[in-house]
């Protein structure tokens, strides 16, 4: 049987008790999964979640993986420190985009892989422009989902988040968007200490003038109905290499696994260079 197929047939949890591997980064304990076509490939793309989610729930329970398989891609998808079956940390310091992106290259380099595609959604954007704009030898081109302008303007997830995860439930917390992440770091079995610890630390911003220096081509896709991540117009106007795509009738949480989002991205890929 086909992985392709088998990813269709599987329960994304078995999926994951299958392919589930571990690898040190910097110390730190970082799970991963690695798929190879069935017919072999030398395309890589290397898969970088959102905050609070997990490469599962991100990328495999969306059928991203299974797509990208299709196209012939190997496909390779962490989870991020504090997230999923990743090692646990309570130190905000730890979670700097810088850090969270030096943690993609060591998988890079744990893998052999010396140059690839990378997507990231939310968070995993910022952490995926971070690699892009400091290892542009290792990148052959940076896919951005859920995140525009605010990249380089404000933070995206308004404040309150952090708090709304430490609070004792969550009847005592307020606000639309923190009860939303809350609610579902109870769902999936979250640490919520190390996920608030995670929303400090890594809501370091990116310059605009590190974003007008990336030199690799940058894909960036953003719901018309998202709030939470800015124009991706604006983002593609600063980047030599940038071009924007609309979801349509999508905001931050159903844009991510959306059918013409990912056929704009596999366009993308096979137009670049």
């Amino acid at each position: 049987m086909s992985l392709c197929r088998l990813l269709s047939l599987c329960r994304s949890d078995l999926i994951e008790s299958l392919f589930m591997q571990f690898f040190q980064s910097n110390g730190v304990e970082l799970a991963f999964i690695d798929l190879m076509p069935e017919n072999g490939t030398e395309k890589t793309i290397i898969l970088v979640h959102g905050f609070a989610s997990t490469h599962r729930i991100n990328w495999v329970d969306t059928s991203w993986t299974k797509r990208f398989l299709d196209e012939g891609f190997r496909v390779v998808a962490l989870d991020n420190r504090g997230h999923g079956k990743s090692e646990k940390l309570y130190d905000p310091a730890a979670y700097t985009p810088a850090i969270m992106a030096d943690d993609v290259i060591a998988l890079m380099d744990h893998l052999g892989i010396k140059r690839a595609d990378i997507m990231g959604y939310s968070m995993g954007a910022r952490i995926t422009a971070v690699v892009a704009y400091q290892h542009p030898d290792r990148v052959r081109s940076a896919l951005l989902g859920g995140l525009g302008i605010h990249l380089v303007e404000g933070n995206g997830l308004p404040p309150g988040i952090a708090e709304a995860l430490e609070a004792p439930s969550l009847d005592d917390v307020t606000g639309a968007v923190p009860r939303m992440f809350r609610a579902f770091a109870e769902r999936t079995g979250s640490d919520r200490l190390a996920l608030a610890a995670c929303m400090r630390g890594s809501r370091q911003g990116v310059t605009r003038a590190e974003v007008e220096a990336i030199k690799v081509p940058v894909h960036i896709a953003v719901g018309t109905k998202d709030d939470i991540a800015g124009d991706p117009r604006a983002l593609a106007a600063i980047i030599p290499g940038g071009v924007a795509f609309d979801i349509v009738g999508r905001d931050h949480n159903l844009a991510v696994g959306d059918r013409t989002h990912k056929d704009a991205v596999i366009s993308f890929l096979n137009g670049r260079a």
